[in-house]
């Protein structure tokens, strides 16, 4: 069979497609967005991206009682927003497997938290797949629509930052054959969730829940790998790799099922080794689960409960508990690195925005998005930053307890596919009950912060065929938005001059921002001016230019030891002019 390196994401997709799904739907989130940029690739499966991951689940629902394999993908918080459909598809069961693909981000490489996955599928009670390497995320994608057809449940599987990226080795095989055709099957007592119905559903989820945790005592996907009687370590995902580089001599007891647990496997796993250890990332979720079948582990005492593990981290952890000794660590020595923090790209035109914002004292309620940056120095112009959504719904929260001096410094800032997503609830909320606040909306036409995927306002789908735009503005305006405005926020003076006037209503009020993500290729709204230049003569060396903190400019010391200059690196500069703007002295030349 044909072998190929893929990362964990390239596999699932991969799987979806050896798996014969019909559906699949996602809403972009870092780590899990790859999945469906590659599941892309298969014009036998229809994909498409979603506005948020509850309509992405409910798609891959409806697909999934047409009799159709579906598969949603999300990252951890987007399961958040896709519970409530979650929740009541345990119910239901499904018609053709279903697979909701969650990637949690543990140390917070890109994301507002550390929630871990797997509670969901306990608290939910559906079957939860835990892959170790590329190679299972293809297996495991699989196996999940026969699973789910099996027991009629939707499966979740959880990856996670290093599964979705790393690269291992996978074999690859033909789709699956023999699978029914989809169909229209009307059953309203199984899938019409009235008190009624739910009520003759939920004993059958929780015969489901034995049920298939006897499977798991079973299935091959649960194996026990015996080396040393003294230490057995229970572990699943990428901590299992981390434990057998950590501790090559330990017996491992490897889940690939996390939840139900293999109860009867594990019992007979700890009666074999002298001492039971559960090594997990984030919460002590396998462990809770083995003290209350009454088998004596260690976990949390000794591993982190939070941030992401490695085989170091979990080596110390156990030579400081003084169960292994291992040598005195020491630190490989290298010159210092110098500091990189985040930072908005040259000719972003979020930056002009919130140098504004910050010059009239804004209290910034923040959304998640690019823009979040804003909060970062040297622009320091976000207050606030909560969910996806949340910034609408903040300020006017907010504004509602405030003096009328203070409300008027309340704004709200939010990307267009972060709007669109669970913005446009915020907004009707706003105006429906008249909370004076301003709204900002960056509308740069693309998903940015995950790599540039299209939204409902972008004007094209997933395949980059041509679709309708929302039109934003618009759309407040139905919304119930009386006073709206469009500017260029390039243009400061402009942006500062709206910002005041709309902060000065005692109504609601919505700025757009109409520039688009400057690394958006053929954007005829976004001409890249003529790079810019810094004439030395002219330069007093104020530093004026310096406080919207973009990377193209840089600060040259003076080899005399007097007062340095700036300079513009051409290769970085976009010619976006913002930086010539705040030049009293004529000192920066070029652009349009």
């Amino acid at each position: 069979m044909k072998k190929e390196i893929l990362s964990g994401n390239e596999a699932i997709a991969r799987g979806a497609f050896e798996a014969g799904v019909k559906v699949a739907s996602a809403y972009p989130g870092t780590p899990s967005t790859e999945i469906l940029e590659n599941i892309i690739r298969y014009p036998d499966i229809n994909s498409s991206w979603a506005p948020n991951e509850k309509v992405a689940l409910e798609v891959a629902i409806g697909a999934s009682f047409g009799g159709g394999r579906a598969i949603a993908c999300m990252k951890h918080v987007g399961v958040n927003v896709a519970a409530d459909p979650l929740f009541t598809l345990s119910y239901t069961g499904v018609g053709g497997g279903l697979l909701l693909v969650v990637a949690d981000d543990p140390e917070m490489h890109s994301s507002q938290n550390e929630q871990d996955s797997r509670n969901y599928a306990r608290f939910a009670k559906v079957p939860m797949l835990e892959p170790a390497d590329s190679s299972e995320c293809k297996e495991f994608t699989r196996l999940a629509f026969d699973l789910s057809e099996q027991f009629d449940t939707p499966v979740m599987l959880r990856s996670c930052t290093r599964i979705s990226h790393g690269k291992s080795i996978v074999e690859l095989a033909e789709p699956v054959s023999g699978l029914s055709e989809p169909k229209l099957v009307k059953n309203p007592a199984k899938l019409v969730m009235l008190p009624g119905n739910a009520r003759v559903r939920h004993p059958l989820v929780e015969e489901r829940v034995v049920k298939l945790g006897e499977h798991g005592d079973s299935w091959e996907i649960n194996r026990v790998e015996y080396r040393s009687n003294e230490i057995g370590i229970i572990a699943a995902g990428v901590t299992y790799q981390y434990v057998r580089e950590a501790l090559p001599e330990a017996s491992t007891l490897k889940l690939g099922m996390v939840y139900p647990l293999p109860k009867e496997r594990i019992r007979d796993f700890a009666g074999k080794v002298k001492t039971v250890y559960v090594v997990e990332e984030l919460d002590p979720f396998i462990e809770d689960q083995v003290k209350a079948m009454g088998i004596s582990v260690i976990g949390k005492e000794i591993i982190p409960m939070c941030g992401e593990l490695s085989p170091w981290r979990i080596r110390k952890a156990f030579a400081d508990a003084g169960i292994i000794n291992i040598p005195e660590y020491q630190a490989i020595q290298t010159e210092p690195i110098p500091s990189r923090p985040p930072n908005m790209c040259p000719g972003c035109p979020h930056r002009g925005l919130f140098y504004m914002l910050n010059r009239l004292n804004a209290y910034v309620t923040g959304d998640i998005g690019c823009y979040t940056l804003g909060f970062m120095p040297p622009l320091n112009a976000m207050d606030t930053c909560v969910c996806m959504g949340a910034s609408i719904s903040n300020a006017s929260g907010i504004v509602r307890v405030l003096s009328p001096e203070e409300r008027h410094r309340v704004v709200a800032v939010i990307g267009d596919s972060t709007f669109l997503h669970t913005g446009i609830n915020s907004l009707m909320e706003m105006a429906w009950n008249q909370s004076p606040a301003t709204v900002v909306i960056l509308d740069n036409r693309i998903t940015a912060m995950t790599g540039r995927q299209e939204n409902p306002a972008s004007g094209f789908t997933l395949s980059g065929e041509p679709a309708p735009e929302v039109n934003i503005p618009d759309l407040c305006r139905a919304l119930g938005i009386r006073n709206l405005k469009v500017i260029d926020p390039y243009d400061l003076e402009a942006t500062f001059n709206t910002l005041k006037e709309e902060m000065d209503r005692d109504e609601p009020s919505v700025i757009v921002t109409n520039r688009p993500c400057c690394l958006i290729k053929g954007d005829d709204r976004f001409q890249a001016g003529e790079v810019l230049y810094v004439d030395q003569d002219a330069c007093t060396g104020c530093r004026a230019c310096l406080r919207i903190g973009c990377p193209a400019i840089e600060w040259q010391p003076a080899p005399d030891g007097k007062k340095g200059k700036a300079y513009i690196d051409p290769l970085l500069c976009t010619g976006c002019t913002v930086c010539q703007q705040l030049c009293k002295f004529d000192a920066i030349r070029g652009g349009k």
